[in-house]
C-alpha cells in the first residue's frame, strides 16, 4: 500500500489562471455506454488511414495481446440516430473487431466536426509520453520475463534503471537511462557478460555516478564477448579496470570516433581491449 497514492491537483492549482470547477457546464458530461462495432464510423476529414506498417502492427498486436484491462473506453460523438464517429480509439476498436468482438464501450460527448477534429487533435497531440525508462518499470512490476532479466541483472552489478530523465550531474552510483540499450546488451551477451561489464563501471574508483553509458556498455560488452577469458574471474577483472580512467579514454575515443568517423563505443572497445591485454598479462 506504501506504493499507492492520491490523486491530488493541488500543487498545480495556483497555475491554473483562476479556473475553478463551477466553470465546468456538468450538463454536458460525456455519457458512457458500451457500443456495437457496426454503429461505429471514421471520418477521414481529420482521422488518419489505418495504412502502413506501423498502423497495422499496432492493431495487430492490440488484437494478438488483447485485454480488457488495457482497452481505454473509445472516444466518440453522435453523428445521426444510432451512429457514432470515433474521435480517439480507431486503432483499437479495430483490433477488437479483429478478435471478432462486437460492442466496446463508448465515451460518448456531443461534438460537431469542428469540435470532434479539435478534440482529436487535443487527445492525440497532448499525450503524455511515456520513456522507455517508466516503460521498464511498468514492464517490470507486469512480471515480464525480459524486463525482470534485466532488472535482475542490473541489481547484480549495483545498476539502477531510472524511472525519469536525471541529469548526470545529479545521477547517484549505477544510476543510467538506457533501458533500451541494456536490454539489447543482455539479449545479444547474455547476463554473465552483462553483468561484468557494469561491474566494471559501478564497482570501480569511486562507483562512476553518471558513467552507465550505453556505448560504454556497449563496449564493454563486446570486448568481454571477444575475450571470455577477461571475466572469467569477475573480482580479476574489476581490479584490472581500476586503473582505466573512464575519463580520459571517453574523451580520447569521442575525438577518435569522430576523426575516424565511427562509433563511440567502437573506439572504446580498443582502448579498452589495450587496456585489459596489457593488465592481464603483467
Amino acid at each position: 500500500m506504501s506504493e499507492l497514492f492520491r490523486i491530488s491537483g493541488a500543487a498545480l492549482r495556483p497555475r491554473l489562471d483562476g479556473r475553478v470547477l463551477s466553470d465546468i457546464d456538468a450538463s454536458k458530461k460525456p455519457r458512457l455506454h458500451w457500443i456495437a462495432i457496426a454503429s461505429l464510423r471514421i471520418d477521414h476529414r481529420y482521422q488518419r488511414k489505418i495504412v502502413g506498417k506501423a498502423s497495422e502492427k499496432n492493431v495487430i498486436d492490440i488484437a494478438a495481446e488483447f485485454d480488457w484491462s488495457k482497452f481505454a473506453p473509445v472516444v466518440v460523438a453522435e453523428i445521426e440516430d444510432g451512429i457514432y464517429s470515433i474521435i480517439d480509439g480507431q486503432h483499437r476498436t479495430t483490433a477488437a473487431a479483429l478478435r471478432g468482438i462486437r460492442d466496446v464501450p463508448c465515451l460518448i460527448t456531443d461534438a460537431d466536426v469542428a469540435a470532434q477534429a479539435s478534440a482529436f487533435a487535443a487527445i492525440n497531440g497532448k499525450v503524455t509520453a511515456i520513456s522507455t525508462m517508466q516503460l521498464h518499470a511498468a514492464r517490470v512490476a507486469a512480471g515480464e520475463p525480459e524486463a525482470v532479466a534485466l532488472h535482475d541483472a542490473c541489481g547484480e552489478a549495483g545498476v539502477t534503471i531510472c524511472r525519469y530523465p536525471v541529469a548526470s550531474n545529479l545521477m547517484q552510483v549505477g544510476d543510467t537511462l538506457a533501458a533500451v540499450k541494456l536490454a539489447r546488451q543482455l539479449a545479444r551477451y547474455g547476463r554473465e557478460t552483462l553483468v561484468s561489464a557494469l561491474s566494471c563501471i559501478t564497482k570501480t574508483g569511486d562507483g562512476n555516478a553518471g558513467w552507465v553509458r550505453a556505448p560504454l556498455v556497449e563496449a564493454l560488452c563486446a570486448t568481454l564477448d571477444a575475450e571470455p577469458s577477461w571475466h572469467a574471474d569477475r573480482a580479476a577483472l574489476v581490479e584490472a579496470m581500476q586503473t582505466f580512467d573512464l575519463v580520459s579514454n571517453w574523451t580520447a575515443a569521442r575525438h577518435a570516433a569522430l576523426k575516424d568517423g565511427v562509433g563511440t563505443s567502437a573506439a572504446l572497445i580498443e582502448l579498452i581491449s589495450n587496456h585489459l591485454e596489457k593488465a592481464f598479462a603483467a
